[in-house]
C-alpha cells in the first residue's frame, strides 16, 4: 500500500511530492511523458511561490538559477512600476523557466526520497474505503490511500472521478515558440516594441546567452484540436499580418499554442481522490499566475494530506483544501479574464484600458492588483474576525533570525513572544518558538505548516481550541 500516488510530474506535482515526503509519506509520481517536456509555459516565479520554497530552506537554489526582475507591468500589461514597501521580502519576479522550475522540485522531491516513474499512464482507478486501486496502461495496478491528479488541464483523474469542469472555452489563442530569428536584434527591437504599443499579446524576446529568442503572436483563430502544435509557417503568416515582417524566424525548437480558456473544477475532492494545479483549474497566463498558483495549491494539500496518512488529522482538515483553494483560483479566474479583456485591440476594450491605466497611478489601486498577482494578500476564511487569522505571515525578523528557518520541517509554530502559552500536548506536530519581533502586533499566533495563521491572542484556552482543530488532540 502506497501513502500516495501522484498523476502528473509537473511542478505542482513535484512540488506535492516534496511536501509529502517532509512529513514521511510514501509517495509514487506517475508521469506519461517519458521525458520531462522543453516546452516553456512558464517563466518564472511570483514572491507567494518563493516564500513557499524559502519555508523549507530551498529558495536559494531557485534564486541562484534564475534572474530578479522588477514587478512592473504585470496586470494586462500596463506598465507601471510595483508600489513600494511590499510586504514580502521577495518584491520582484524571478525570471526561470518552467523545465527549470520543475527540474529543481524534482530534484528536491527525488532527494527527500519520492519515487518517480516516467512514462506511466493512468487509465483507470477504483476507490472503496480504504484506498485507491490505480489501473496503468501497461496492465499492472497499484493500490494507494489516496490519489492526487496534478496532470495538467485535460487530467484524466478529473474526468475518471466524474468531476465537472465548467467554464467558457478558448475564444482567442495565441502561438508560442523558441526559434531563430534572421535579423539583428538591434533591428527586430524596435519594430517589435511599436508592435507592442497596441498588441500586448505580441513579443520576441532574446533567451539569454543563446541565437534562439521566444516568440509570441496571436493565431488566426481557435484550432479545435488543442492537441494539433502549430507549424513554423503559422508562425510567419501571423508575424507578417501582426508586425509586417515575419522577423526571417527559423530552426525552432520547440511550437506550442495556448488558449483563452477559462475553467474550474467543480469540486476539489472525490472521496479519497484530490485535484491540484491546472487539473482543478485553467485560466489565460495573463500575469503570469498558473504555475504559482498550481504550486500554492500542493502547498495547501501536502501537510494536511500528510495528517491524515499519519492519522493525526482532525475531522474536516481534508475538506479546508477545497474550501480554502477553490476561493482563490475563483480570483485569478476572475483577475485574468479582466485582463484578457483590457489587452484586446479593439476601441471599447483600448477606452477600458486607458482608463485603468490612470486608476494604477493611485497607490492604493497599483498595490491592490499587483498584491492580487503576487499572491501576498490571500486570506483564508477560517471563521475568525481577528485580521491576522487566515493569512500568510511573511519572514518575521526574530532575535535568533527569521522566521522561515523555523519552518522548514513544514510543522507548526506557536510564536509567542511573551512565553507563557503552552502546545506541550501537541510537540509532536507544533514547535514552540519563544521570541520576539517588532514586526507583528499580536502577543502570539499559531502557524500552521503552510505559513497560515491559525489563531493570535494570548488566551491559552482559545490556543487549545485552535490546535485542537488544525492539529488534531493532544497527546
Amino acid at each position: 500500500m502506497i501513502d500516495v500516488i501522484i498523476a502528473g510530474g509537473g511542478p505542482t506535482g513535484m512540488m506535492l511530492a516534496g511536501e509529502l515526503r517532509l512529513h514521511g509519506v510514501g509517495v509514487v509520481v506517475l508521469e506519461r511523458d517519458p521525458e520531462p517536456t522543453k516546452v516553456v509555459r512558464a517563466l518564472g516565479l511570483h514572491a507567494r511561490s518563493i516564500e513557499v520554497l524559502d519555508q523549507r530552506g530551498i529558495a536559494e537554489r531557485f534564486l541562484e538559477a534564475g534572474t530578479t526582475h522588477p514587478l512592473a507591468g504585470f496586470f494586462a500589461g500596463i506598465d507601471k512600476p510595483a508600489p513600494e514597501r511590499l510586504d514580502t521580502k521577495y518584491p520582484v519576479v524571478l525570471g526561470l523557466p518552467q523545465p527549470h522550475i520543475e527540474r529543481l522540485l524534482t530534484e528536491h522531491a527525488v532527494d527527500a526520497g519520492a519515487e518517480i516513474r516516467r512514462g506511466s499512464t493512468v487509465t483507470a482507478f477504483d476507490q472503496d474505503d480504504d484506498g485507491v486501486t490505480v489501473e496503468l496502461a501497461d496492465g499492472t495496478s497499484l493500490r494507494a490511500r489516496y490519489l492526487v491528479g496534478c496532470d495538467g488541464g485535460r487530467s484524466t483523474i478529473r474526468k475518471l472521478a466524474g468531476i465537472d469542469f465548467p467554464g467558457e472555452p478558448s475564444r482567442v489563442e495565441t502561438l508560442l515558440g523558441e526559434m531563430e530569428i534572421g535579423i539583428p536584434w538591434e533591428e527586430a527591437m524596435p519594430l517589435m516594441l511599436e508592435v507592442r504599443k497596441t498588441q500586448k499579446r505580441f513579443g520576441i524576446g532574446p533567451i539569454g546567452g543563446t541565437a534562439t529568442y521566444r516568440v509570441i503572436v496571436p493565431a488566426e483563430g481557435v484550432n479545435e484540436d488543442r492537441t494539433v502544435m502549430p507549424a513554423l509557417d503559422d508562425f510567419k503568416e501571423q508575424l507578417v499580418r501582426i508586425a509586417g515582417t515575419d522577423f526571417g524566424v527559423h530552426t525552432p525548437r520547440w511550437m506550442s499554442r495556448f488558449g483563452d480558456a477559462t475553467r474550474q473544477a467543480e469540486r476539489y475532492r472525490s472521496g479519497r481522490v484530490f485535484l491540484a494545479g491546472d487539473a482543478a483549474h485553467v485560466h489565460p497566463p495573463t500575469g503570469g499566475q498558473g504555475l504559482n498558483l498550481g504550486v500554492q495549491d500542493a502547498f495547501n494539500l501536502g501537510w494536511k494530506l500528510a495528517a491524515a496518512v499519519h492519522g493525526w488529522a482532525p475531522e474536516g482538515l481534508l475538506d479546508t483544501y477545497e474550501a480554502e483553494r477553490h476561493p482563490v483560483a475563483e480570483e485569478v479566474l476572475n483577475n485574468t479574464r479582466a485582463q484578457i479583456e483590457l489587452m484586446k485591440v479593439e476601441p471599447g476594450p483600448q477606452s477600458v484600458r486607458r482608463l485603468f491605466t490612470e486608476l494604477v497611478q493611485f497607490e492604493e489601486v497599483n498595490r491592490y492588483l499587483i498584491e492580487k498577482i503576487i499572491a501576498v494578500s490571500v486570506r483564508y476564511d477560517l471563521g475568525s474576525e481577528n485580521d491576522l487569522v487566515g493569512r500568510r505571515i511573511g519572514d518575521l525578523a526574530l532575535k535568533r533570525g527569521g522566521l522561515y528557518a523555523q519552518m522548514h520541517a513544514g510543522r507548526g509554530i506557536l510564536l509567542d513572544q511573551a512565553g507563557t502559552l503552552s502546545a506541550a500536548g501537541w510537540a509532536d506536530r507544533v514547535d514552540h518558538v519563544v521570541d520576539v519581533t517588532e514586526d507583528l502586533d499580536a502577543p502570539a499566533v499559531l502557524l500552521r505548516p503552510d505559513g497560515h495563521v491559525a489563531w493570535a491572542g494570548e488566551d491559552q484556552a482559545g490556543l487549545e481550541g485552535a490546535l485542537t482543530r488544525w492539529f488534531g488532540t493532544a497527546r
